[in-house]
C-alpha cells in the first residue's frame, strides 16, 4: 500500500494553521499549537521511552516558516524559536487523522501536571 503523498501544503494568513492536502483526497487543517506541542523533535519527544515533555503555554504560537527537508518531510519553525521538528508526510497525515485524540491527551497531561495552554505573564 502506498503512503498518502501531499499535493498541496500552505500556511494560513494568520499563521496559526498548516493546511495539507493529500493525493488520496484527504485534507487537514492542522493548528500551529498542536504541531508545536506534538513536534517530533527530541526537544519535545525526548531521547528515549518515557522522556516525552509536556510543553505548556503554546495556545498563541504561530508558524514562522515551513521548509522542505528532502522529499519526505518539512521542518516547521515557530515564533517561539522552536525549529527542530522534522514533520514527515506520514506524521502530518497521522496528525490529521488522530490529532484531536492526541491533542485531548496533551490537554489531560497539562491538567494532571497543573500546567496551562496559556503563556505565563511575567
Amino acid at each position: 500500500m502506498n503512503e498518502p503523498w501531499p499535493t498541496e501544503l500552505w500556511v494560513s494568513k494568520d499563521r496559526q494553521h498548516l493546511v495539507v492536502e493529500f493525493d488520496n483526497g484527504q485534507s487537514f487543517d492542522l493548528p500551529a499549537e498542536m504541531l508545536r506541542v506534538l513536534s517530533p523533535s527530541a526537544e519535545v519527544q525526548g531521547h528515549g521511552p518515557g522522556q516525552k515533555i509536556t510543553v505548556p503555554g503554546k495556545r498563541d504560537v504561530t508558524i514562522r516558516s515551513v521548509v522542505a527537508t528532502g522529499n519526505y518531510a518539512v521542518r516547521i519553525a515557530f515564533d517561539d524559536g522552536h525549529d527542530s521538528g522534522i514533520f514527515t508526510w506520514r506524521y502530518l497525515f497521522e496528525l490529521g487523522q488522530k490529532g484531536d485524540t492526541l491533542f485531548s491527551a496533551y490537554e489531560q497531561e497539562l491538567a494532571e501536571k497543573g500546567l496551562s495552554r496559556d503563556r505565563k505573564i511575567r
